[in-house]
């Protein structure tokens, strides 16, 4: 395996968790992120020596995938946040008036 390919299971990885994401599917998203992981060592154990200029293509998309999901899992994150606080009374404790209607 290549450090191109290595990337490219990363960049795949990155799409399954995108979409287990979206989905809610949580034996997708532990697969998706098994496979990334996976991805992610094979990457390390090749080396860090000069990336081309088609490595870097590959490294950045990886990194803008991973930062989307980031996004998701916050926003996920949020969501449970809001409904744990709106379930024990404590609402009022974080955004309030219009601000916290256009989250709700």
């Amino acid at each position: 395996m290549t450090r191109r390919d290595a990337l490219v299971r990363v960049i795949d990885a990155l799409h399954a968790e995108i979409a287990a994401l979206k989905a809610n599917d949580v034996a997708a998203l532990e697969r998706a992120t098994a496979d990334k992981l996976a991805g992610i060592d094979a990457v390390a154990t090749l080396g860090t020596g000069p990336a081309g200029p088609d490595l870097r293509a590959l490294a950045d998309e990886a990194n803008r995938l991973n930062e989307t999901c980031r996004i998701y899992v916050n926003l996920m994150a949020a969501n449970v946040r809001r409904r744990l606080q709106t379930l024990t009374g404590d609402a009022g404790s974080g955004l309030t008036g219009a601000v916290a209607r256009a989250y709700a």
